[in-house]
């Protein structure tokens, strides 16, 4: 069968290092067109992939099979209803859609007109996280009290860009960037949510958006998740640290695949996903543990999953239903930052 043309709107970072290194590594996909009006970018698109630049999204109806919506945040839920209005399925970049009723009306619209849409919540690839959920399913840590989970960086200097001088109307903040990711894992882990209180705040001139937000979780089944996010940590916590009634994990240091897309590794390289040994989670008590070898991550997955659900049927590596159950936990904890209450979930 002849590989599926992919169109990729938005070549800044996502599109550049998340997106395009892995549609070009996955067999039956190719990387046909690439939207930006960048002349270094779109001379970058060509030289590396062979892809054709465009200047905007309305060109590329007619040249691709599907569409992957790397753009900035505010344009996600308009530029997907386009390419699925087109009649082409849809990878989104997280966060899908500002409140989880857009997301609703995307995932509706998707199945109006029988389209694949999908969302790239790649951390559910990351090897430490496979490893806390084997270790979890496996009952190795007994019945899981509280997982704690962090996102944080020392960046005293604002980086500007949209993300963090962009009001609400550009759905920029780590809220919605990084904590995409941690509520997301949190959700697949110990699944649904009946509480969840926010601590949100702008700890850097200039800044617009929130830059140190923390969350804590309630989940149906009694677990909680302690969840960080930030841009002014000096000293960063675990990773992970997850409790349980007879064994604890903890992990520190980040998974290395999205460094290693920074510094141009093949995503198909054997070592690509591999943590190094010296990186590896402890588990078990304070006084009787071990190293545990994290499992290999591997982003290029959910384009393998794409791929299979496009040609064979397959249902879509992310279920977009899924995620919004993410943005419904985002906006409670909006909520509940804003007016300094625990949001209760129904």
């Amino acid at each position: 069968m002849s590989e599926l043309r992919v169109g990729l709107v938005g070549y800044g970072t996502a599109g550049a290092y998340f997106h395009a290194p892995l549609i070009h590594a996955t067999p039956g996909l190719c990387l046909a067109a690439v939207v930006t009006r960048n002349a270094a970018r779109q001379a970058e698109v060509a030289e590396k992939y062979g892809a054709a630049p465009v200047p905007d999204v309305e060109e590329l109806w007619g040249r691709c099979d599907l569409v992957v919506v790397a753009s900035p945040n505010r344009t996600h839920v308009t530029t997907a209803t386009a390419a699925l209005t087109h009649g082409l399925p849809v990878v989104v970049d997280k966060p899908l859609a500002r409140t989880a009723e857009e997301g609703r009306e995307l995932v509706w619209l998707a199945k109006e007109r029988g389209l694949m849409l999908t969302v790239y919540q790649n951390r559910r690839w990351d090897g430490d996280f496979r490893t806390v959920r084997s270790l979890v399913e496996e009952g190795r840590l007994g019945e899981v009290l509280r997982f704690e989970s962090r996102f944080e960086r020392w960046r005293p200097a604002p980086k500007g860009g949209w993300r963090e001088t962009g009001g609400a109307e550009e759905i920029g903040g780590l809220l919605y960037d990084l904590g995409s990711h941690l509520v997301d894992q949190a959700l697949q882990l110990l699944g649904p949510v009946r509480e969840v209180y926010c601590e949100s705040d702008v700890r850097r001139a200039g800044v617009a958006s929130d830059d140190d937000t923390f969350i804590a979780l309630t989940h149906a089944g009694g677990a909680r998740s302690h969840l960080w996010m930030s841009s002014v940590s000096a000293f960063r916590g675990p990773r992970f640290r997850v409790l349980g009634s007879s064994a604890a994990y903890v992990k520190l240091g980040m998974d290395p695949q999205e460094e290693r897309l920074r510094a141009g590794m093949a995503p198909d390289s054997p070592e690509f996903g591999e943590d190094d040994e010296g990186s590896w989670g402890l588990l078990g008590t304070e006084d009787a543990h071990r190293a545990v070898r994290t499992e290999t991550g591997s982003y290029l997955d959910f384009y393998r999953g794409v791929a299979a659900a496009l040609r064979e049927g397959a249902p879509p590596p992310v279920d977009p239903e899924s995620v919004i159950d993410t943005l419904t936990v985002i906006e409670a904890a909006r909520l509940s930052a804003t007016q300094r209450i625990v949001a209760h979930l129904t």
